[in-house]
Formats: C-alpha cells, sequence, structure tokens
C-alpha cells in the first residue's frame, strides 16, 4: 500500500459535497489509489454492514449477506454512471436509469394505519428487517436523484487527479476531492513542467 495514502485516508476525507449528498460518499466507496492498488468499502458483506450502519441506514446487527453487499455494489455502479453521464453531458444509459429507479421504487412510502390496544390507532411506515436493503438502497437512489435534478448538479465533478476515481461538489475551481490528490495533482504538474523538453533553436 502507498505509504503517503490509505484508503482509510481517504475515506475519513469525505469529498466536497459529501455532508450535503449521501449519493458522494456511496459512489465514493470503492477508492483507487495510486500505485494500482484499490479499497473497496462495501467489498464484504461485514464492510457493507458496516458503511451502513455508520451512515444511518441499518442496524448494527443488520446481517448483511454476499448477496445483499452484491446488489448494493451494483446500485453503486449505477448512480456512478449517471454521474459519470451528467458531468461528461452525456445521456444516461438506460439500464442505469432503470437500476435506480427499481430502487426507488422499493421502499413504501406511505405510513400505513395500525392500531394499538393501549392507544388507539396510530400511522407509521414499516421497516421489517427483511426490507432493512430494500431502504437503504432506496434512500441512496433518491439521494442521487436529487442531486442530479438539483441545481447543485452543475458543481458535480470528477476528482482531477489521477488515478482518483472520486466525485465531488466543486467549490470555487478546486478539482480534487482531497488535499492529498491536490497536492499529489500539483506535484505532477511541477514534474511535467520541469522534465519538458526545452525546444531545439
Amino acid at each position: 500500500m502507498d505509504e503517503s495514502q490509505s484508503g482509510d485516508d481517504v475515506a475519513a476525507t469525505p469529498a466536497p459535497g459529501a455532508e450535503e449528498y449521501l449519493a458522494l460518499d456511496f459512489v465514493n466507496s470503492a477508492i483507487a489509489l495510486p500505485g494500482g492498488h484499490y479499497v473497496d468499502l462495501l467489498g464484504t458483506p461485514a464492510a457493507t454492514n458496516q458503511w451502513l450502519t455508520e451512515h444511518g441506514l441499518a442496524p448494527a446487527d443488520a446481517g448483511v449477506q454476499e448477496m445483499c453487499a452484491t446488489q448494493l455494489r451494483s446500485l453503486r455502479e449505477h448512480i456512478r454512471s449517471l454521474f459519470a453521464a451528467r458531468v461528461a453531458g452525456l445521456p444516461a444509459l438506460p439500464g442505469a436509469l432503470s437500476a435506480v429507479n427499481d430502487a426507488l421504487s422499493k421502499a413504501p412510502t406511505a405510513a400505513l394505519l395500525h392500531w394499538d390496544e393501549n392507544n388507539g390507532p396510530y400511522r407509521a411506515t414499516p421497516c421489517p428487517t427483511n426490507e432493512i436493503l430494500d431502504r437503504a438502497m432506496a434512500t441512496l437512489a433518491a439521494n442521487a436523484a436529487d442531486l442530479l435534478t438539483s441545481a447543485d448538479a452543475n458543481r458535480l465533478t470528477a476528482c482531477g487527479s489521477p488515478p482518483c476515481t472520486r466525485y465531488l461538489l466543486r467549490h470555487g475551481r478546486r478539482q480534487w476531492c482531497s488535499v492529498r490528490c491536490g497536492d499529489r495533482a500539483r506535484a505532477a504538474r511541477a514534474y511535467a513542467r520541469r522534465t519538458r523538453p526545452t525546444p531545439s533553436r
């Protein structure tokens, strides 16, 4: 692993805009690092459960299985595809749109009527344990849709420091998801200037 940057370091530093849009943290949970290293914060069922718990989308004892982790990783790639299309000004892939819309429709939105023996009628939205994943996916898809249809979508951009593949909301001229990526980009530009051949006369 590159000594100067680990997946934990990057994950601990949310990209600009992630405080407002959980979907940014979600797509950025797959992290490309220098030297060909790659960290996936949803790489195992346990890691997926931890990520969901840390983001308020599942209890710590949800018992996420590999099938659930795979579904979340698939949704992440579809949302990433939509972000990439928006940044590049290209049409969205129909499969990505379908996947996000399918996730949006998974969680019940109507608060159902219940009747308590002691207190009488009340309304609540059901969330049985087997619907935790559906609810999490619906929440993430809705947040991505909110971002893509908001004025903030004009600030959505990919980090300008290869090999980083994270997304952020641009503030001013900043094009990097973290200080480390900015430092790496500036160092690469300085190196390119120093090693540029001088034109012969």
